[in-house]
């Protein structure tokens, strides 16, 4: 069974909510991050990216970042101010884009649960991510970019969950890029009703935070041994998270660019695919289904589709993603390895298939592929088999807002 606790969340006054929540650290760079939160004290980028406070070119992985972030954190409590709810809740978080709707509990999940794949993971983590969202909560003794999680889903779960967003919300805003992020605190007696209902849910999946969820069990093994009287029910024994049932997730397509053919002329390349795929000119720029992607190369889009089975693969050899890797970036491209090598770029769908036609029309890249998304059976059933997704297999949208509610331990 999968635990979903209540919490003593720390959470900015409900006016003060849109000044603080912030892009998660991952999704922005310094420069973007710095512009992002110009002319807002009160942002949480100034403490999940503490460096845009620092000089320029700063190591971002110095002592002295860390520090900033702790010192941002403890003047954004004492001036936002962020305040400990006094009684433990779960809390309800919907972010609303465009026509598309999605709920989540807001709750503390378990280290223990994590290691022992009750929380199950579909994405190889690196250490030096790790090492840094470990030394970032640490420094801060608090969780304060929620991971992404999803379940199968229940329908005693999503009763509960509409009954309680029918009541006022505690707060809700409009973020600069249009979303809009409704936070929900459920009463204490609700929240433990919640909560035990989890309890008939078998696993939790990581949909998108597989690094915040490692350092959070790394943060868990390194308080254990300092505390003498540790019982395993302290909070550092848990980390925040959204869980989301299945239904309502969004994963949009996580397209390629590749810097150069490796050598073949267009009409070479072209021939080559033949081999293994049908093509054909299209005005199309994003495919119908899965088992097809669409290829754009010298002003020209193309549809292609395998001429084998990719379904009898397995798991992950039948994934788009996979086909698309195995089949034409390695053999014709020279693309061995995606998560080392320079010469591909992966692109998230929410920038759309115009990004794809500037990258190859500035002449940076030389082709670019856009896919179909990966669908979260896809996600479960690789994560069911304890197996790894190919690097950027998943693009999921909205994202999570840092600083609406965090875990303190």
């Amino acid at each position: 069974m999968a635990s979903v606790l209540p919490f003593n969340g720390l959470l900015p006054q409900p006016q003060k909510i849109a000044q603080v929540a912030a892009v998660p650290y991952d999704v922005v760079n310094s420069e973007e991050a710095a512009e992002l939160a110009k002319g807002n004290p009160l942002s949480f980028l100034r403490v999940s990216r503490p460096e845009i406070e620092m000089d320029p070119g700063v190591d971002l992985h110095c002592d002295a970042v860390y520090e900033k972030a702790a010192a941002n954190f403890k003047r954004l409590c004492a001036t936002a101010p962020l305040e400990i709810d006094p009684e433990k809740h779960l809390y309800l978080y919907r972010l609303q884009m465009g026509s598309h709707i999605q709920t989540g509990v807001v709750g503390a999940v378990s280290a223990a649960e994590y290691n022992a794949d009750i929380i199950k993971k579909h994405e190889k983590t690196r250490k030096d991510k790790e090492d840094d969202r470990t030394r970032h909560m640490m420094e801060l003794r608090s969780h304060t970019g929620p991971a992404l999680l999803t379940y199968r889903d229940s329908d005693a779960i999503n009763a509960m969950t509409d009954k309680i967003t029918a009541a006022e919300p505690l707060c809700q805003f409009t973020a600069p890029d249009g979303i809009i992020h409704t936070l929900w605190r459920i009463d204490p007696a609700s929240s433990v009703a919640l909560s035990k209902l989890f309890e008939a849910v078998p696993c939790l999946y990581i949909a998108d935070g597989h690094h915040r969820s490692a350092a959070a069990a790394r943060t868990a093994a390194e308080c254990a041994p300092q505390n003498p009287h540790h019982t395993g029910n302290e909070d550092y024994n848990f980390f925040l998270a959204v869980t989301f049932p299945q239904s309502q997730l969004r994963i949009l397509a996580y397209n390629r660019a590749v810097k150069s053919l490796n050598g073949l002329t267009p009409e070479q390349f072209l021939q080559k695919v033949q081999e293994k795929f049908s093509i054909e000119k299209t005005s199309v720029r994003e495919p119908g289904k899965s088992g097809e992607f669409c290829v754009y190369l010298d002003k020209q889009w193309y549809l292609a589709r395998p001429k084998f089975d990719a379904s009898e693969r397995g798991v992950i050899g039948c994934l788009d993603v996979s086909v698309l890797q195995d089949d034409i970036l390695t053999p014709l491209l020279g693309i061995d390895d995606p998560r080392t090598s320079t010469d591909i770029d992966f692109i998230g769908g929410i920038r759309g298939t115009a990004e794809l036609v500037k990258l190859v029309d500035s002449g940076k890249f030389a082709i670019a592929f856009s896919m179909y998304p990966t669908t979260l059976t896809q996600l479960m059933d690789i994560a069911d088999a304890d197996a790894i997704m190919p690097p950027k297999s998943t693009w999921f949208e909205p994202k999570l807002r840092d600083g609406i509610v965090c875990h303190n331990f």
